[in-house]
């Protein structure tokens, strides 16, 4: 049997996976990381990995690659949630997206599984302009997407390892669903005006059609999934059903959560827009 730890991360590498196993390493509490190129290798596509991962295990942060909106998801977080608690992992906590009907229905399969469960609903993260697929772009100067002026509440990834961390470690979140925002609403545009000024940068965002979008990601190396998964979230998502600022951050953690201008100011600080 593998060494016991209590609380496995899945997505223990990521944005805010990595955040979570800093903090929970922080008050001592074993920590097991989940990922393709962890030990053991978890991999979302292959459930033969899943049981080695899940060995001693009490406690699932669960993370779904690419997105628990797509299609499919459901079904996976579905099955992997039944056998998690099968072997003894009793406590669930999903990082969601904010409201969709497909995220909504990976929602249920979780909490259907007989787990003490919890659901995050996280806004974007601030961090896809610095961590994430739209570093290169800002670099570059110019932020092309097939998004117009849709309002997004921009969430820090810091603040969602904050409260993931306190969610998983108090029972009294148990069966509650939170929804995570930055504190005012931002569209794209906007977000890159804020990081072309907090970087000194003349930085455009530009909106595209799919198609040209698409022929984009095609041209970069991205395959037909790939290209597939991204119109999806972009089209389907950003429609303005999640225009809004919700107060969860504030609900568990007792306080603001961080403005975008602020992480942006951080962000800019250390030289990671900067032109190549």
């Amino acid at each position: 049997m593998l060494e016991t730890a209590q609380t496995l991360v899945l997505g223990g590498t990521g944005k805010s996976g990595r955040r979570l196993v800093q903090r929970l390493r922080a008050v001592n509490r074993p920590v097991r990381v989940g990922s393709t190129t962890g030990t053991p290798r978890f991999d979302w596509t292959d459930p033969a990995t899943w049981a080695a991962t899940l060995d001693g295990i009490s406690a699932v942060f669960v993370v779904y690659s690419p997105d628990v909106a797509m299609p499919g998801a459901p079904e996976v977080i579905g099955a992997f949630a039944e056998q998690a608690v099968a072997v003894g992992a009793r406590r669930l906590v999903l990082l969601s997206g904010q409201r969709a009907e497909v995220g909504v229905d990976s929602e249920r399969r979780l909490q259907d599984s007989g787990a003490e469960w919890t659901i995050l609903r996280a806004a974007w993260f601030d961090q896809n302009f610095d961590e994430g697929f739209l570093r290169d772009d800002v670099r570059a100067g110019r932020v092309a997407l097939p998004v117009g002026a849709v309002g997004e509440a921009f969430v820090d990834a810091d603040d969602i390892a904050d409260v993931a961390a306190t969610v998983l470690t108090e029972p009294r979140h148990s069966g509650a669903i939170y929804e995570l925002t930055g504190p005012r609403l931002l569209t794209f545009a906007d977000a890159v005006a804020e990081i072309g000024a907090a970087s000194g940068r003349d930085i455009r965002f530009v909106e595209v059609s799919t198609d040209a979008y698409a022929a984009t990601l095609t041209a970069h190396g991205r395959s037909a999934a790939e290209v597939d998964q991204s119109l999806y979230l972009f089209t389907k998502l950003m429609d303005g059903r999640n225009a809004r600022v919700e107060h969860g951050v504030q609900k568990i953690l007792g306080r603001e959560p961080r403005d975008f201008r602020d992480y942006a100011g951080a962000a800019a600080a250390t030289g990671v827009w900067t032109a190549h």
